[in-house]
């Protein structure tokens, strides 16, 4: 059996909202699996303690709004010039509107939504795969979607929903262009969990959020974490899933799969 410690061996990634959540515990897990990780968040000072709390020889910090796509191409470089390559692109950065009735969304909301979690994630793209590209690495890029990327399980969320549907569809765009450098483009949909984000949104506690969604799921005795999303990420971003590209992980506990127990 292969040292499960050099499942990332000296690979570089880039991670996009690693400051707290799915990106964070992607980070830490990439790094004790013996990759050099460069997180990038819009919070400067979570993303310094995550950086503290790892270890500065094998992850760093720097600033991006995803919704600036000169910001990501500067943080595309940045990674370069610090580790030589990219390898590895997870890209991560996402938000979630404040809920509300289509008939009186803000637009203005819904305009911020896409601008971050789909625009963000094609500019995350562009620029991590014209660096794989440029040097020549059969790289893989990994894409945060979620289970409102099949169904519309909530519909006071119509922006998220509609950018959810559209990474899928940029994951499914992207991949035949850039395998044709060797480049895999996938996607990994969680259902819901408690990561900060998900907590503010509903305005609940840890406790709360995972009872309520625990509840809607087939699959019992187990309640999901971003730790087994972050474990889902390290997959398609190693070498174990060489031939898979173009694809949606679900990580639902069959919740998109069957009708919700009622």
């Amino acid at each position: 059996m292969s040292n499960p410690t050099r499942r990332l061996h000296e690979k570089v990634a880039l991670i996009t909202g690693a400051a707290s959540g799915i990106g964070e515990e992607t980070a830490r897990l990439f790094v004790a699996n013996g990759a050099f990780v460069v997180i990038a968040d819009i919070n400067d000072e979570l993303g310094q303690k995550v950086v503290t709390s790892i270890g500065v020889d094998r992850v760093n910090f720097h600033h991006c709004d995803v919704r600036d796509e000169k910001q990501v191409e500067e943080t595309v470089s940045y990674t370069i010039e610090k580790h030589g390559h990219l390898d590895i692109l997870v890209s991560n950065a996402g938000i979630v509107e404040t809920p509300s009735s289509i008939l009186e969304l803000d637009m203005s909301n819904f305009d911020n939504v896409i601008s971050t979690n789909v625009r963000g994630v094609l500019a995350t793209i562009k620029h991590a795969g014209r660096a794989m590209v440029k040097q020549k690495i059969r790289g893989s890029i990994v894409c945060t979607g979620s289970t409102a990327a099949l169904i519309s399980f909530n519909p006071s969320l119509t922006a998220y929903t509609s950018s959810k549907h559209a990474v899928l569809g940029l994951v499914r765009s992207s991949c035949e262009e850039l395998g044709m450098y060797g480049i895999r483009v996938n996607c990994v949909s969680p259902h819901g969990l408690a990561t900060p984000l998900a907590c503010r949104c509903l305005n609940m506690e840890v406790s709360e959020v995972e009872e309520k969604l625990s509840s809607m799921v087939s699959l019992k005795g187990v309640v999901l974490k971003a730790s087994h999303i972050a474990e889902a990420v390290m997959f398609l971003a190693s070498d174990e899933s060489v031939y898979i590209s173009g694809q949606n992980l679900i990580v639902d506990g069959g919740f998109t799969a069957v009708k919700p127990l009622m």
